[in-house]
C-alpha cells in the first residue's frame, strides 16, 4: 500500500532508495542496525555519591559504511559545568563531568575528541577504518559524582536511596537515516539507544539492596534464604507477597554480607540498563500470566519508603497495568520477566524499571504508574528515536494512561492534556506533530509529544474499531520490535495491517496546521427527523459527539467518528430520529478538545 500522498523528506527517500525502508511500512530488504554489547562493573559509594567503573564493549558495524570514528554518549555530562542544558541544575550539583580514562580500541590507547560537543554529552573518538562487518573491542574506565538535589531522571532520592541511570559511556546509534545520532542530551528531549546485551555487576555497601534492569543472577548469594523463598513465591502466584518489610529492615537479616556485596544482572535485547539502591525501602511483589499460550509470567515489584502510604497500593496498580497491556491494550503479552516501580523523585521510564515520585491522590498514582509502565512497549520494545520523535512514545503512553486507568479504577476519567490542547491549539507555538522534537520546547514540545498524538491514535482506534486497529498496531509491533521505526514506518504499518489507506488522516492530523473547533450551525426538523449541522471551523478532523436533550428530560447520544471529515468537507449534517421534541443539542465529549466551545450548545425553539 503506497504512501505517495504523505511527504517524504529527502534523507528518508534516500533510505528507501537504498532498500532499508519501504513505502509499505515494513523494513526494507537491506535494513540494518549496529549493535553494542556491554560488560560493566560499577561501584557506587552512597557517602560520596561517586559512581565508578569499567566496561568492555563489543561493537559490530552492520552498516554498509566504513566508520572512521565512534561517537559516545556521556549523559551524566548534563551536570557538567558549562554544558548546554534546557533543564535547571543547582550550583551544588555542577561537576567536572564524567571522566573517561584508559580508553582502548582493539588494544590501542585512544584519545577522546570532545571539541565537537563543546564538553557536552557527545564524545567522538577516532578509529581506524571500521569496514562493514567489522567487530570492534572497546574497554574503558569511567567515574563521575551523582547529583544530589537536581533530580533529572536520576540521582539521590534521600540519604539512603538512589536511582542511578545513564551512568555509563555508551556508543551512540548509527542508523540508516542520520548516520551518527549527534543530537546532544540537554535534559528535555529524551533518548535513542541501540538494542544491546548487558552483563552488569553492581558493588555497593552491605546494607543496600539493588534493583535493576534484567535478571538478578546471584540473588542466592546476596539475599537471605527467606528473602529468596518469598521472591520465588511471588513469581508463582497472583497474590501480593511482602518480600522485605519493616521488621526485616530492623533485624538487618536480608542481605548476606555486611561489608559489601556485588549484585550481578543480565539483560538481553534492551536499549538501556539502570539500577536503584536503598537501605531502608520495603519490597512488595506479585506476578501474573502474561502469555496464555506459553503460561509465561511477569513479576511486578514495588519498592518504596514505608513512610509513603500511597505506594502500598502501587504494586496492585502496576500488576493491573501489566494485565491490561497484555490482554486489552495493546493486547500484546508483556515482553519482560519483571517490572519494578521504584519510589523516587521523578516520573520516568526505563527498561523494566520505573522511577516514580509519591503522590497523595489515588487517581494520580494510578495514572502515573500505568503511564510510565506503558512505555515498556514504546520506546523500549520498539527502538524509537525519542530525541526526534517524542510523539512516537509519549503519545502512546498518554493513550495507554487514558484507557488503562479506568480498567484499574472505573471511577477515573483521565483527561490528561485535553484542556491544555484546547487552550493552546492554533497559536503560534502549536506546530505540526511531525515537527522534530529537537526543534521544540515548552508548550509546543508538550502538545506534540503527549495529547495531540494520543488524540490521533484514539481517533483512528475509534474510526477503525478495536479489531482493525489492533491488526494495524500488531503489524507495526511485529515488523519493528527490536528495530528503529520512524513515522512513515508507523503510518505504513497501520495502513497495511488494517487494510485501510489512512493517509488522509495522517496528513491532516500529523502534518498539517489547524486546531480542534467544531460548532453546531443549525438544527432543522424534518417530520420525525432532526438534522443537526456541525461545522468544522478549526480544520482538524475530530469525532462528533452529540447529546440530544428531549423536552421530557430524556437524552440520546449520537456519535460519528473522524471518518465524516475524510473528503475534506467543512461541515456535516447528521440525521437524528426523534418521536418527541428536541429541547437542546450539546456537542462534545471528554476526548474531543474544542478551542471555542461557546457554539457547542444549540437551543431548539
Amino acid at each position: 500500500m503506497a504512501q505517495a500522498s504523505l511527504p517524504v523528506p529527502r534523507n528518508i527517500r534516500e533510505a528507501m532508495d537504498k532498500g532499508t525502508r519501504t513505502v509499505t511500512g515494513r523494513p526494507g530488504a537491506h535494513y540494518w542496525q549496529n549493535r553494542a554489547d556491554y560488560s560493566i562493573q560499577v561501584s557506587f559509594d552512597p557517602q560520596t555519591r561517586l559512581v565508578s567503573g569499567r566496561e568492555s564493549i563489543v561493537y559490530t558495524n552492520n552498516s554498509p559504511d566504513t566508520l572512521k570514528q565512534l561517537l559516545f554518549k556521556l549523559y551524566p555530562n548534563l551536570y557538567k559545568k558549562g554544558a548546554v542544558r534546557l533543564m535547571p541544575v543547582k550550583p551544588e550539583d555542577l561537576t567536572d563531568g564524567m571522566a573517561v580514562t584508559n580508553l582502548n580500541i582493539e588494544g590501542q590507547l585512544s584519545l577522546a575528541d570532545t571539541r565537537r560537543a563543546g564538553g557536552g554529552t557527545d564524545m567522538a573518538v577516532k578509529v581506524d577504518a571500521a569496514v562493514p562487518g567489522k567487530v570492534l573491542h572497546v574497554t574503558l574506565e569511567f567515574s563521575y559524582t551523582l547529583n544530589k538535589t537536581s533530580h533529572i531522571r536520576t540521582g539521590q532520592v534521600d540519604s539512603g536511596a538512589f536511582f542511578i541511570a545513564y551512568f555509563f559511556p555508551r556508543i551512540a546509534v548509527y542508523d540508516d537515516i542520520d548516520g551518527w545520532n549527534r543530537n546532544p542530551y540537554v535534559g528535555v528531549q529524551e533518548f535513542y539507544n541501540d538494542f544491546c546485551n548487558f552483563t552488569v555487576s553492581v558493588t555497593v555497601p552491605g546494607d543496600y539492596m539493588v534493583w535493576g534492569t534484567g535478571d538478578l543472577l546471584n540473588r542466592q548469594d546476596v539475599l537471605s534464604a527467606a528473602c529468596n523463598q518469598r521472591i520465588d513465591a511471588a513469581g508463582e502466584k497472583d497474590g501480593t507477597v511482602t518480600i522485605v518489610d519493616t521488621g526485616d529492615l530492623v533485624r538487618r537479616d536480608i542481605i548476606r554480607r555486611a561489608d559489601s556485596n556485588t549484585w550481578k544482572f543480565q539483560a538481553t535485547d534492551v536499549t538501556d540498563f539502570v539500577f536503584a539502591i536503598s537501605n531502608h525501602y520495603i519490597w512488595k511483589a506479585s506476578s501474573l500470566v502474561v502469555d496464555p499460550a506459553t503460561h509465561r509470567r511477569t513479576r511486578v515489584d514495588a519498592v518504596f519508603n514505608p513512610a509513603h502510604k500511597d505506594f502500598y497500593e502501587v504494586v496492585d496498580f502496576a500488576r493491573k497495568t501489566v494485565e491490561g497491556m497484555s490482554y486489552r491494550f495493546p493486547a500484546w503479552p508483556y515482553p519482560y520477566a519483571h517490572e519494578t516501580v521504584f519510589d523516587g523523585l521523578d516520573q520516568m521510564e526505563y527498561p523494566m524499571m520505573v522511577n516514580d515520585n509519591p503522590l497523595e491522590n489515588k487517581a494520580d498514582a494510578i495514572e502515573l504508574t500505568d503511564h510510565e509502565i506503558f512505555h515498556t512497549m514504546f520506546p523500549f520494545y520498539m527502538g524509537i528515536n525519542e530525541t526526534k520523535y517524542a510523539w512516537m512514545d509519549e503519545g502512546w503512553a498518554s493513550i495507554g494512561e487514558w484507557l488503562i486507568s479506568p480498567m484499574i479504577d472505573t471511577s477515573i476519567v483521565d483527561d490528561y492534556g485535553v484542556e491544555p490542547y484546547a487552550a493552546m491549539a492554533g497559536k503560534e507555538f502549536d506546530l505540526p506533530i511531525i515537527t522534530l522534537s529537537t526543534q521544540e520546547a515548552g508548550e509546543s514540545y508538550f502538545l506534540n509529544s503527549y495529547p495531540k498524538p494520543a488524540f490521533g491514535y484514539l481517533y483512528v482506534k475509534d474510526m477503525l474499531g478495536d479489531s482493525l486497529f489492533l491488526k494495524g498496531l500488531h503489524r507495526y509491533i511485529t515488523d519493528w520490535h527490536g528495530k528503529h521505526p520512524i513515522p512513515l514506518d508507523f503510518f505504513g504499518s497501520m495502513n497495511a495491517g488494517s487494510g485501510q489507506n489512512l493517509d488522509w488522516f495522517w496528513k491532516r492530523w500529523f502534518y498539517e496546521d489547524g486546531y480542534p473547533d467544531l460548532g453546531i450551525r443549525d438544527v432543522q426538523r424534518r417530520g420525525k427527523m432532526f438534522l443537526v449541522t456541525v461545522t468544522n471551523k478549526g480544520g482538524k478532523p475530530i469525532p462528533i459527539d452529540l447529546t440530544i436533550e428531549f423536552s421530557d428530560g430524556t437524552t440520546k447520544k449520537v456519535h460519528r467518528s473522524v471518518a465524516v471529515w475524510e473528503k475534506g468537507n467543512a461541515e456535516v449534517t447528521i440525521p437524528v430520529e426523534a418521536e418527541k421534541a428536541i429541547r437542546k443539542v450539546n456537542l462534545g465529549s471528554t476526548y474531543t478538545p474544542d478551542s471555542h466551545p461557546a457554539d457547542n450548545v444549540f437551543v431548539v425553539h
